[in-house]
């Protein structure tokens, strides 16, 4: 079965796993039963939902929202794995408020893209997923968004949106490089630029550069 209406994802899903309903569906997902059959009567399934039901399941959330290829990485041909790039989700956050001490770096899953895309963005070696806590970066990133970092992008570009660690704390700003110091800016202006100077310079690590990201609409 293929597309991408509710109908034939959840026909996907319950081959896959052991839902077998949309009230088991709703449990896996943390959410009402309402609300599944919100996005039920729209037709289109929240990108958000592929991602953490692919990565609960060891699904490949392309398959899981389309139909096409194979439902499991590891049931892919040759051919599969040069269309796609898997990068992984790790379960530390990226705080936009006042900061996240959950940086455990583990991986929690992998999502798919397509090659040709996320190639033309660097190398995919370089990337990770992490998933925004906090409202400071409001409304260019929510909470609950996820994030596509560049590792390897670390030099600071005036407007670019990085993941900072500072000390223990991992954080997703604005960064701006001055003279002796490190300004990070928040989006939402309800929030303070954070400034660094000094021996607190030798605790700032910037950790990558945000070149995509994932939101799911409520």
């Amino acid at each position: 079965m293929s597309g991408r209406d509710f109908d034939s994802f959840f026909e996907r899903l319950r081959q896959e796993t052991k839902i077998a309903s949309q009230s088991d569906l709703a449990r896996e997902l943390g959410v009402g039963r309402a609300a599944v059959s919100l996005v039920k009567k729209k037709g289109a399934v929240p990108p958000r939902w592929i991602l953490d039901l692919s990565m609960k399941f060891g699904l490949d959330s392309s398959w899981l929202e389309t139909g096409e290829g194979a439902a499991r990485p590891e049931e892919a041909s040759e051919i599969f794995f040069e269309e796609f790039r898997r990068i992984p989700k790790v379960a530390a956050r990226l705080s936009a408020g006042g900061g996240s001490f959950e940086t455990e770096s583990g991986v929690e899953g992998y999502f798919a893209f397509r090659s040709e895309w996320v190639e033309r963005k660097g190398n995919p070696s370089d990337m990770v997923l992490m998933e925004v806590y906090g409202n400071s970066m409001e409304p260019e990133l929510r909470e609950g968004d996820v994030v596509l970092l560049d590792q390897s992008r670390t030099d600071i570009l005036a407007g670019g949106i990085y993941a900072v660690g500072v000390e223990d704390t991992v954080m997703v700003k604005r960064v701006e490089k001055r003279p002796g110091q490190v300004v990070l800016h928040s989006d939402n202006n309800d929030y303070s630029p954070i400034y660094l100077r000094g021996d607190e310079l030798d605790n700032v690590r910037v950790l990558g550069r945000v070149i995509w990201v994932s939101r799911e609409y409520r």
